[in-house]
Formats: C-alpha cells, sequence, structure tokens
C-alpha cells in the first residue's frame, strides 16, 4: 500500500508540470491565424514580463534561500546568474555566425527563446525531483511535494504559450509551434527523474542551478524579446503592456501558490 502510494505521488510529481506546460503550448492550435505586428508585440512583450517575474520568484528568490546557510549566501545566485547570461551570450555568438555562414537561420526566429526557457525548465523539474526525494523518505512531506509540483504546473501553463504563440507569429505553422512548446517542457519531467536518482550529488549545487537558469532568462529578455516586441514606435505602448501583464500574471502565480 505504501508503495502505491509512493509510486503515484513521484507519477504525478513528475508528470504535472510537463501538462501544464503542453497545456499552455495548445492555446496556440486555438488561433485562427497568425497575430498581426500589434498582437505580436503584446504576446513577445507578454513573454518578457512572464520570464522576468519567473526569473526573480522562480529562480532567483529561491537560490537564495536554498544557500542560506552557505558562509556566502548570495554567491551562488550572483555567480550563478552571471554564468547563465555569460552561456547564453556564447551560444547566441555562435548561432549568428551559423546563420551568417550558412544563411539559413533568421534573426529572430525564437531558438534562443526556446532554448531559454527549457533551460529555465530544468532547474525546476529538479526542484521537483528533490521535493520527491524528500517525500520518499519522510512521507508526511509528499502533499508538499505535490503542491510544489502542481504550483509548477500551474506557472508552466503561459510559459508554453509564451513559446507556442511567438512561433505562430513568426510564420511557423501551428503544428509547429505547439510542437516546440511542448518541447520545452520535455525536459522537466527527466530533469525530475534524474534528480530523483542522484538527489544526494544535485541537492547541494541546486541554488547554482536555478541562478544560472535566471542569468539564462534575462539575457533573452533583454537582448530579443524587448527589442523584438517594438521593431516600430507605435507598438512601444501594447508590448509594454503585455511585459506589465505579464509580469504580474507571473508575479501572482509565484505569491499565490509559492
Amino acid at each position: 500500500m505504501e508503495q502505491n502510494f509512493a509510486f503515484t505521488v513521484n507519477l504525478l510529481g513528475i508528470l504535472l508540470p510537463f501538462f501544464g506546460t503542453a497545456l499552455g503550448a495548445a492555446a496556440v492550435l486555438f488561433l485562427r491565424r497568425n497575430p498581426g505586428r500589434a498582437a505580436s508585440g503584446l504576446l513577445m512583450g507578454f513573454a518578457a514580463g512572464v520570464m522576468t517575474a519567473a526569473s526573480v520568484w522562480s529562480l532567483l528568490l529561491p537560490a537564495v534561500e536554498a544557500a542560506a546557510d552557505m558562509a556566502l549566501p548570495w554567491l551562488p545566485a550572483v555567480v550563478g546568474f552571471l554564468l547563465g547570461a555569460a552561456v547564453l551570450l556564447f551560444c547566441d555568438l555562435l548561432l549568428r555566425r551559423a546563420e551568417r555562414r550558412a544563411a539559413r537561420l533568421a534573426p529572430g526566429s525564437g531558438k534562443m527563446l526556446i532554448f531559454a526557457v527549457t533551460l529555465h525548465n530544468i532547474p525546476e523539474g529538479m526542484a521537483v525531483g528533490v521535493a520527491l526525494a524528500g517525500a520518499a523518505v519522510d512521507p508526511s512531506t509528499s502533499l508538499g511535494a505535490l503542491a510544489l509540483a502542481f504550483g509548477i504546473a500551474v506557472q508552466n501553463i503561459p510559459e508554453g504559450a509564451i513559446i507556442s504563440l511567438p512561433c505562430a507569429a513568426t510564420g511557423k505553422g501551428k503544428g509547429r509551434a505547439f510542437f516546440y512548446g511542448v518541447l520545452s517542457g520535455a525536459v522537466e519531467p527527466a530533469a525530475t527523474i534524474l534528480t530523483l536518482l542522484l538527489s544526494g550529488i544535485i541537492t547541494p549545487l541546486l541554488p547554482w542551478f536555478l541562478s544560472f537558469a535566471a542569468g539564462a532568462m534575462i539575457y533573452v529578455v533583454v537582448h530579443e524579446l524587448i527589442p523584438e516586441s517594438h521593431p516600430r514606435e507605435e507598438n512601444k505602448a501594447l508590448a509594454t503592456i503585455g511585459a506589465i501583464l505579464g509580469f504580474s500574471v507571473m508575479m501572482l502565480l509565484d505569491i499565490a501558490l509559492g
């Protein structure tokens, strides 16, 4: 009986966040046509707001809390954040060099956005894995682990949408945009399972992973999403409104479910 309960807890904890991402990505399937320039700016701004809030409440603050017992509790947050931005800068340079050399990849194709959100999902999956590992030791914490998985699943709904909707806005088909959104969340259950298997090794490094993902996300917000959200002066107001709404939605979810 106890083994069946533990299996059910682990299965729900592994799958719930992924289902949240898939549900958000499915929003693109209900669009009758690709959004225009103004709607695209609004979506890009919304994505920027969501990612900024998630970087603070879902990643940096938990990283600081997880490192509270260290001699320098700020070190993982600061160094991890800088490393995340630096790695994405390096990847961006490599992508742009490949674009110039092969003339296949158009700037602003969304590849950096997909990469950043996918990277963001890895430490979230690891966090669920750590909680599930704790529940295996102390079953009384099982509901807490499921609450964490459910909260992340709800937070992942807009994250799945910010992958699929901008992809559709750039002219990709709805099926491909949905696939990209789902794919960005596929790493989350994999990270959860890996963390469960290696919980004794990965748990001490969790603050570094969280802050690393935050740095990567902020890099994409500043480097790609904000400039692309208002390529024309008349789009700035909508892009700003989208960013404020996105930040508010993700902040609300993080505080209410955190």
